[in-house]
């Protein structure tokens, strides 16, 4: 078993779920509540302080939430150069995790592939970052005049208050490596997420007598049928080169009391994921003057905690060179989802997304990492490191 295979499975068996996804235990709000045993990130953080301690690396807590019981920090571990700070490189994965039960949180080796919640999204990532920054920190060919900065984020899977704090801070870096799954492909670009939530009202009626009611759902549905076609089509027109086009999709639908009666109201989500270029303002009125030209009408508010811009970095930055050619790539790559990366570009850090593992494998029942790719991305990480002066 590898130094990074070992840390892995005990980051799997050191449950770190958003405690968005844990269920409350009953409690009335106004009391205290017990927290859930898989609930924070706080216990990957300490472990991870204390590995990294170990290897001769600077630590420090940012506090970003105070969760109940559960304080929640991002870890920031600090390898200072010998001579003075010229650059500084940022390796920023996750900890947290979406739910699972309590059999996903014993890590199982089998076929090559390391098994449990997390492996994949995205404490692969935080593995191969930390053991090649560990590596280095005892190696003799460390950076004379670069600092790297390993900081284990909280909260990107509900709504990024971690990567957020950290640019609200005005942390600074030339660079930002940002782990995900992307099957050791380095990511220059993905698409942003907005949420819009639209609302139709009526006028309730008796079920007997529904000529003398306006059906909010009838309405609903004219709407819901039109963005899944016509409104899907005037998106897939705009394209980007490397994210493909704009989608939308309808999530959520909600609406009435009771089949006699006629319903006043009815709401729908929507997940628009949006191109770089497009902002959340204008998706939101693209979609209002979409329907005021077909005498449609609806209220429509933004549902999302904080923006969830787009990313697209420059391909032609040298870091960014630099770490493709370490890697092995020569085209630049764009997903579909939304991460960490493009809060800390807005922050003013160029970042882009790299880590093992694939995202198909991410938030399955089974999810699990290739064991030699975990190898291979910590190696690679390792060899970018090295290349810095």
């Amino acid at each position: 078993m590898t130094r990074t295979e070992k840390l892995l499975a005990e980051l799997i068996a050191l449950p770190s779920v958003n405690p968005a996804f844990v269920p409350s235990d009953g409690a009335p709000a106004r009391q205290a509540r017990r927290p859930h045993p898989f609930a924070g990130e706080q216990r990957v953080a300490d472990f991870l302080a204390a590995t990294a301690a170990h290897a001769g690396l600077e630590i420090e807590f940012q506090k970003v939430l105070a969760d109940g019981h559960h304080g929640r920090s991002n870890i920031i571990a600090r390898l200072l150069p010998k001579n003075k700070i010229k650059q500084t490189i940022l390796l920023a994965p996750h900890l947290d995790t979406v739910g699972a039960d309590g059999t996903k949180f014993i890590p199982q080796r089998r076929n090559g592939r390391l098994y449990g919640r997390g492996a994949c999204d995205t404490k692969g990532s935080v593995a191969a970052m930390l053991s090649a920054l560990c590596e280095l920190a005892n190696s003799k060919s460390r950076p004379l005049e670069t600092e790297i900065v390993f900081v284990g984020l909280i909260d990107e899977e509900h709504a990024q208050a971690g990567s957020r704090a950290l640019a609200k801070c005005r942390f600074k870096a030339d660079l930002a490596i940002v782990g995900e799954p992307t099957k050791l492909r380095v990511v220059t670009a993905h698409k942003g997420s907005l949420w819009l939530e639209l609302e139709t009202r009526g006028v309730a009626a008796h079920g007997a007598t529904p000529q003398l009611g306006k059906n909010a759902i009838h309405e609903m549905a004219r709407i819901v049928d039109l963005l899944e076609t016509d409104y899907a089509a005037r998106l897939r027109r705009r394209k980007h080169p490397l994210l493909g086009t704009a989608t939308v999709n309808v999530g959520t639908i909600s609406g009435g009391a009771q089949p006699n009666i006629v319903p006043d109201s009815c709401k729908i989500t929507v997940d628009r994921r949006t191109l770089p270029g497009e902002t959340d303002a204008g998706a939101q009125r693209e979609l209002a003057a979409f329907l005021r030209a077909r005498k449609l009408s609806a209220k429509i508010s933004n549902s999302k905690l904080a923006p969830a811009f787009p990313l697209e970095t420059n391909l032609n930055l040298p870091l960014v060179q630099r770490f493709m050619k370490c890697v092995g790539q020569t085209k630049p790559l764009g997903v579909n989802f939304f991460c960490d990366a493009a809060v800390l570009s807005v922050g003013g850090i160029p970042s882009v997304v790299f880590g093992p593992g694939d995202l198909a494998q991410a938030h399955t029942a089974d999810e699990w990492i290739s064991l030699a790719e975990l190898e291979r991305g910590k190696d690679l990480i390792l060899k970018f490191l090295k290349s810095l002066p």
